[in-house]
């Protein structure tokens, strides 16, 4: 029986871990993937927004060589805060079943059975992409991750979005010689798009190096085009490659199984105590990312640090 199960190896996942390392608690965290997962995931030359002190854990300095940290460095950081800290983590291994029994948890891998007091979420969002629920979408040429720009060279792709990865894929494809077209539901270039990317998109699509459709969305995925619904009407555009960065969503499968009431909206925020992180189950916590429901940007490293803290404070009533 253990203490606590984390369910989530991120840098939330990882700073539960040490408070729970502080304390001498029975404890595992399970990952379904690498270290820091959807870290990892992330494009290879993606910059943070936040500053390299904004995104440590524990009061751990996290030392960067540039004014805002890469995805590399961050990987780096998070990696020998874990192994230097020889924090309890099994990899590659995916919950599948979690459900409460009486006075303790049931949590079922691909590998095993656990059973613990207390259950900490921390799985982020990253993992189950929003779908355009189009025709053709289920196309080899279409992804909805991004991690480098050579494979899109000398190709016509279009990008679905105008967030900060939409943005970020678009510069780094034409940059790299492809041919890029952004296809946007909105008017504009999102307002979150990182302040000093920002202007570079804009001057690109002015200039006609960047093509993008406002108010727009796609139909239909062809092995050779693509069919846009614009102000203008229906377009039928040349096309190699579709990367849809339509955005991310929690796994509600894993908290309705647990029985963790959602708002009852579009957001499905699930219900927690903002003091203490326990949800409406008691004994499960939420952490991180997962706080937000489908708001997934309102909560990221930066600001939701501090929940390992509240948890471990609140835990301390009961565990000691």
């Amino acid at each position: 029986m253990k203490d606590i199960v984390i369910i989530g190896g991120g840098p939330i996942g990882i700073a539960c871990a040490l408070e729970c390392e502080k304390r001498k608690w029975n404890y595992v965290i399970l990952e379904k993937g690498a270290l820091t997962n959807s870290l990892y995931n992330y494009p290879k030359n993606m910059t943070f927004f936040s500053t390299s002190e904004k995104l440590e854990i524990d009061a751990i300095p996290f030392i960067s060589k540039n004014p805002k940290p890469n995805r590399d460095e961050a990987l780096e950081y998070y990696r020998r805060v874990a192994t230097s800290n020889a924090i309890k983590i099994h990899l590659y291994e995916s919950v599948e079943q979690l459900k409460k029994t009486h006075h303790y948890f049931t949590i079922t891998t691909n590998k095993t059975t656990y059973q613990s007091k207390n259950v900490i979420l921390a799985t982020g969002f990253y993992d189950i992409p929003n779908v355009l629920g189009i025709p053709g979408e289920n196309l080899p040429k279409v992804t909805h991750y991004y991690k480098e720009a050579h494979p899109y060279s000398m190709q016509d792709v279009i990008i679905v979005g105008a967030s900060n990865s939409s943005v970020d894929a678009a510069l780094e494809i034409w940059r790299k010689g492809g041919r890029v077209t952004m296809v946007v539901r909105g008017e504009t270039i999102g307002e979150r798009v990182k302040y000093w990317v920002r202007p570079d998109i804009i001057n690109r699509i002015d200039e006609g190096s960047i093509t993008a459709y406002f108010n727009s969305e796609i139909i239909e995925i062809k092995p050779s085009e693509v069919i846009i619904r614009t102000p203008d009407g229906t377009k039928t555009l040349p096309n190699d490659y579709v990367v849809a960065l339509t955005g991310y969503k929690p796994n509600f499968d894993l908290l309705n199984q647990v029985g963790i009431s959602l708002s009852d909206d579009a957001i499905k925020r699930p219900v927690y105590n903002e003091n203490t992180m326990e949800s409406n189950v008691e004994g499960l916590y939420l952490a991180g990312v997962i706080c937000g429901g489908m708001e997934t940007h309102k909560w990221f490293i930066e600001n939701s640090r501090i929940h390992a803290k509240l948890i471990a404070n609140h835990l301390e009533q009961t565990l000691g």
